[in-house]
């Protein structure tokens, strides 16, 4: 068992170092740009692709394993510098999530890009020639290649540490980490700094993705399995924090090595099977260490949040014409119904249920500037919650709000923990949560249904018909968010987004700014579970998708493409993304790269969201 447990610890270490590899490249680029770059998962994937071809170009061997390494780095870092030049440089002084929305725009492309190069198939690499053998251990093998990635791990933190503290590079790097502003009036050339990060972080991953072909084939999915553990390690570690970086490897690697290796263990008559804990294991020590330590094991509280205040743009108040335009779209939607078919009606309630998804998500981001990547956790429990209510027997009406309770209560429990962190923290700490939700409901066979999800929820009687489900589900939307943008105007929003601009301030007005933080999370985990509750029964079956990643990202993808310090642009944002990935699905085959073409170009014209940025030109018009 201990040898065992030894052989399960190397591993872990040797995955430890690949995966620091690809944190340390996120933590340089987010330390200088402050850019989430959602992007780097693919930088890996490109890595392992790239460095099969060149291997097969150079003819295999020595030289060309290792050339196809060095090669792949260098290919993926010119990959990073083009994105730097052509997106990024362009959006440096738009808000930091519409960013990452852009580099989720990138995602897109290159993943479908992938796939048209290389096919949808797993494609097996090369072993490291001269490392193809293995050392025993207490009678377990260890392979070679595992010895030289453990040791790979600490001669590249020492690398990086000689880097960013004997060079002038370093130096000025450094200085954009702690303060860009005194960087720049000291005469730093901010853009060639954030070029040349940029290319040192996507080579690094590039990198990490040619060295793990030894040990798993190139897939298409090895952008998104490696991207939440880097956004974990990095957060967990402490962002910018580069020995954090390496620790948190260390601790999350070796934890989900031994999940795996105890396996199922009888633990005082009960069986405990630690090898379901893999799904979540990373997300459990997130969780766990931002609710003890809010910026991360060897973090500390960045030097732009101490004492600083950011105003966002005031919210107008809504005039007459803005209501009465809203009532007349709001009677041209009940109206479709008579020109629409039934497959253009279940696109519509889609798109109800995701301008609620939206305009929930937007009370965090824009009424109390908190992010959220988690915040398909309430959208999912809304739709679980209704639809055991439902197979249960409940009535309509008592299944929906059985998921808005279920949706409430967790968001509840989840804001008690949350408010206290901020920024980055608090984004991955709603995103732990989440993953942890979905690992449940993937898992829970008897109560969820596992992986097959739950079928045969349907609505009863009336609401069957697609129209009256259809005109159910707009009206429920128009009605609710009528409220919050009343709720917008209040007191209560007033409050809040004082709170969001100056938490100092506030508190010395006599707010309680944790208490107007926890009411907003409560209020929009509200929202979204009641748009879960109606999403499951104009299926008619929901799966833990409902929870995974890939919706969280989507809710923040309609509000950033909208406007987050707008009412109308969770709305628009929501209309457009769900109206453009509909379209492009049934289209083409490459559906996903022009989505993220569509998404770049849209982040690159609208560099506040399509009305944010309507509201800045109108604004400007008026001055002038």
């Amino acid at each position: 068992m201990l040898a065992s447990l030894l052989i399960q610890t190397l591993n872990g270490l040797a995955s430890a170092s690949l995966l620091f590899l690809v944190a340390l490249g996120l933590s340089l680029i987010f330390g200088v740009t402050r850019i989430v770059n959602f992007a780097h998962g693919s930088f890996y994937m490109l890595g392992a692709y790239m460095a099969v071809s060149i291997n097969v170009w150079l003819g295999g061997g020595i030289l060309g394993f290792w050339g196809a390494v060095a090669g792949a780095a260098l290919a993926v870092a010119a990959i990073g510098l083009v994105m730097e030049l052509t997106i990024l440089r362009r959006i440096y002084r738009a808000p930091e999530l519409l960013q990452l929305v852009a580099t989720f725009g990138v995602v897109l492309l290159i993943k479908d890009a992938t796939l048209f190069i290389w096919g949808p198939e797993d494609i097996l690499g090369a072993r490291a020639p001269g490392l193809t053998g293995s050392i025993s251990i207490f009678g377990k093998r260890l392979p070679l290649y595992d010895v030289f990635l453990i040791l790979l791990g600490p001669a590249m933190l020492a690398a990086i540490w000689w880097l960013l503290r004997r060079t002038a590079w370093g130096l000025r790097v450094r200085a954009a980490t702690e303060d860009r502003g005194m960087a720049a009036a000291l005469g730093i050339d901010q853009a060639r700094l954030f070029t040349s990060v940029l290319a040192l972080g996507a080579g690094l991953a590039g990198l990490a993705g040619a060295l793990a072909l030894p040990r798993e084939p190139a897939s298409l999915g090895m952008d998104l399995s490696i991207i939440a553990d880097v956004f974990v390690v990095t957060v967990v570690g402490g962002l910018g924090s580069i020995p954090g970086a390496y620790l948190a490897a260390v601790i999350i690697s070796v934890i989900k090595a031994w999940c795996i290796g105890l396996g199922t263990v009888n633990v005082f008559g009960t069986v405990v099977s630690f090898t379901k804990l893999t799904l979540v294991a990373e997300f459990l020590v997130l969780a766990t260490v931002l609710v003890l330590r809010p910026h991360g094991l060897l973090g500390s509280e960045p030097p732009a949040q101490r004492g600083a205040a950011h105003v966002h743009a005031p919210l107008p108040e809504p005039a007459r014409g803005f209501w009465m335009a809203a009532g007349l779209g709001l009677v041209a939607m009940l109206a479709l119904p008579l020109f629409a078919d039934r497959y253009a009606l279940v696109l519509l309630t889609d798109i109800a249920v995701f301008a609620l998804l939206a305009s929930s998500l937007a009370i965090l981001m824009g009424w109390a500037g908190m992010a959220s990547f988690g915040h398909a956790a309430y959208f999912g429990a809304g739709a679980y919650g209704a639809a055991l209510a439902a197979l249960a027997g409940a009535p309509f009406a008592v299944s929906v709000a059985s998921g808005l309770i279920l949706a409430t209560g967790l968001a509840a429990l989840i804001g008690r923990l949350a408010v206290r962190t901020s920024g980055i923290s608090l984004a991955m700490l709603t995103l732990a949560f989440a993953q942890i939700l979905w690992a449940i409901a993937f898992q829970w066979d008897g109560v969820t249904g596992g992986s097959n999800g739950l079928v045969g929820v349907w609505p009863p009687g009336p609401l069957a018909s697609k129209t009256t489900y259809f005109l159910f589900a707009m009206l429920t939307a128009a009605v609710t968010l009528g409220l919050l943008w009343r709720l917008a105007h209040s007191p209560f929003g007033y409050a809040l987004r004082a709170t969001r601009d100056n938490p100092r301030r506030a508190e010395a007005s006599g707010f309680d700014t944790l208490a107007l933080r926890w009411s907003a999370f409560i209020l929009s985990g509200a929202i979204a579970g009641l748009a879960g509750a109606i999403f499951v029964f104009s299926k008619g079956s929901l799966s833990p998708d409902v929870l995974a990643i890939p919706r969280s990202v989507d809710a923040l993808v309609m509000v950033l493409l909208g406007g987050f310090e707008t009412l109308a642009g969770p709305i628009v944002g929501a209309l457009v993304f769900t109206l453009l990935a509909d379209w492009l699905t049934r289209t083409t085959d490459y559906w996903q790269a022009v989505l993220g073409a569509a998404i770049i170009t849209l982040t690159l014209i609208f560099p506040h969201g399509i009305v944010g940025t309507f509201e800045r030109w109108r604004a400007r018009g008026d001055r002038q």
